[in-house]
């Protein structure tokens, strides 16, 4: 029987985003927008959607054999799994997301004591009544089914919810008193799966790939050629923390440059090597960095 990887992508928010990672990691993904089964361009491996607070469930069970979730989710179910890999992303960037607790704009709730016999709404129990315990405080925690911002003040008197900016909250009126817990995307395998030579393989194979498409995110490849009376200037004027690659051309005291850099930075950083010597500049995307 041949060797199949059962893998959960999350269902959701989070969906768009990841599929966008598989490509670049190198996996193509395709399906109908209702399919909970997408094909993928791989025969080893077979994709499942579910949502991401199900997942770290699952793959705990062994029903899937990895998965990528959020770390607030395996906290919240109390999840027994494998993090392979810290895949930092989100639906809106490359960065963290955070649960807050959060009330009313007017609300005279001005820290998480002041919650001491007070009704909150989460989507994240577990998570909301570890919080209290830790902070010494008795409040009754009920679970909220959606839209959860819109319950403060009418229903409860605070909420527990997950935001990446803030936007929603404000747009809902509602002030953040505290961060609860920062949460980043987890690339996560089950026990006996990891215990499965062939499998463990396979995933540290895509971990490795998926790792390499996040470092590239958000950053360009740039070669240039530079004559060697103006290859310090030209160094110099690269990003300090960059080290870039330096070769001989055929044509004599000439070198080509070759450097990885942010790609925020590279329209002021092309007219400033243009202008310290650098010619023949060629700016490239990248899909993985491989360290």
């Amino acid at each position: 029987m041949k060797n199949v990887l059962k893998l959960g992508l999350p269902k959701g928010s989070l969906q768009e985003s990841t599929f966008d990672m598989m490509r670049r990691a190198g996996y193509s993904i395709s399906g109908s927008g209702r399919s909970y089964k997408p094909a993928i361009d791989d025969p080893e491996i077979s994709v499942i959607l579910v949502r991401a607070q199900e997942m770290a469930r699952y793959v705990e069970q062994g029903v899937i054999d990895a998965g990528i979730t959020g770390k607030d989710w395996i906290e919240e179910c109390g999840a027994k799994v494998i993090e392979v890999s810290d895949l930092v992303y989100a639906k809106q960037g490359l960065k963290p997301v955070r649960w807050v607790l959060a009330v009313p704009a007017d609300s005279a709730i001005k820290s998480v004591k002041d919650l001491k016999g007070k009704r909150i709404a989460t989507e994240a129990v577990n998570m909301a009544k570890k919080y209290l315990k830790e902070k010494g405080v008795s409040a009754e925690v009920e679970f909220s089914w959606g839209a959860t911002e819109i319950k403060a003040p009418e229903l409860v008197d605070a909420i527990i919810e997950l935001t990446e900016t803030g936007s929603s909250l404000k747009a809902n009126n509602l002030r953040i008193v505290d961060t609860v817990i920062e949460s980043t995307t987890r690339f996560i395998a089950g026990k006996r799966s990891w215990n499965d030579k062939w499998k463990k393989a396979k995933i540290e194979k895509m971990a490795l790939l998926l790792e390499g498409a996040l470092k590239a995110a958000g950053k360009v490849g740039v070669k240039m050629n530079v004559a060697q009376k103006d290859i310090n200037k030209v160094i110099k004027t690269l990003p300090s923390i960059t080290s870039p690659t330096v070769s001989h051309l055929n044509k004599k005291d000439w070198f080509a440059l070759e450097v990885v850099v942010d790609e925020k930075i590279i329209r002021d950083l092309i007219p400033s090597l243009k202008k310290a010597g650098a010619c023949g500049i060629i700016e490239y995307p990248l899909n993985k960095v491989i360290g």
